[in-house]
């Protein structure tokens, strides 16, 4: 099982109880595991990933769906994941000396053009981070939705605390962020963490890929932060029919939420959110003015 938390001493600074007076102790804390994976597509190294270890191969299938374009399993031939320790590749990364770098290898199906090699190490806040070109052309663009759906409010309103609830790492942590596809009706189907909500992303789109759950139309894309391009980005690769996320949108998450028929909605909590995209489809709103 990957390793997703190590300890660490800290100093930690509290009010005594009674007195306002700051009680100073010596502790150890358990602390999110962030980690190079390399990328390698037919012996080449495509892209050295910042995220937390788990779910590696999910990952890989996920970042390509936006990258390459893949569609479905039978697009990766001999996926698999190992260990070097060499030498020369540690020391070209500062201050993981003795960890190990992790590698996920595999080929493309003939016909599917790989993705450019990144120039540098992508970290795991970055979507589009080490990226020359901004290219929307290798992402499968599907129906989001079956004609007719729709979304009650109710379910987007709930889902990011139920989400929440399945975030097991965090609250040992408190530094990951979450992703999880839903149905309409709110049933989770998988939930991930990592430290990058980019990588959180990715890796549920790869688990949907690895499934044949690819397009995932119809089904709820929930965030645990903001919502960027990349993100919707990455929602529109996998075709799903809507995000969900507890902080707010940019501008131009918005517009390209639009451009493809998505529900967005942003800064959910029980009873209160803000839909910037797709609002004809959400169920259960009077909507004034």
């Amino acid at each position: 099982m990957a390793v997703m938390t190590a300890r660490r001493r800290i100093t930690r600074v509290r009010p005594e109880a009674g007195t306002g007076t700051p009680g100073v102790e010596s502790l150890g804390d358990e602390l999110t595991v962030e980690a190079p994976l390399n990328l390698i597509v037919s012996g080449e190294v495509i892209a050295t990933l910042m995220r937390t270890p788990g779910h590696d191969l999910e990952l890989a299938a996920g970042w390509l769906t936006v990258e390459s374009g893949v569609r479905g399993p039978d697009d990766l031939m001999g996926l698999r994941q190992c260990r070097t320790d060499d030498d020369l590749a540690l020391r070209e990364l500062d201050g993981i000396s003795g960890r190990g770098i992790d590698q996920v290898h595999l080929a493309l199906r003939p016909g599917i053009e790989p993705p450019r090699p990144r120039a540098w190490v992508t970290g795991a806040a970055c979507g589009v981070c080490s990226a020359d070109v901004l290219d929307l052309t290798p992402l499968h663009r599907s129906d989001p939705h079956t004609d007719g759906w729709t979304v009650a409010a109710s379910v987007l309103q709930a889902l990011p605390d139920r989400v929440r609830e399945r975030q097991r790492t965090f609250d040992r942590t408190g530094s990951l962020h979450a992703a999880a596809l839903a149905t309409a009706a709110g049933e989770l189907l998988v939930v991930r963490e990592d430290v990058g909500r980019h990588n959180a992303v990715d890796k549920v789109n790869g688990w949907a890929l690895l499934a044949g759950r690819l397009p995932a139309t119809d089904l709820l894309l929930a965030v645990s932060g903001r919502v960027s391009f990349e993100i919707v980005q990455k929602a529109v690769a996998a075709g799903v029919g809507a995000i969900v996320a507890v902080s707010a949108p940019s501008d131009l998450a918005v517009d390209l939420a639009r451009e493809h028929d998505l529900v967005l909605a942003g800064m959910v909590r029980p009873g209160r959110m803000n839909v910037y995209a797709g609002t004809e489809l959400v169920t259960g709103l009077d909507v004034r003015g």
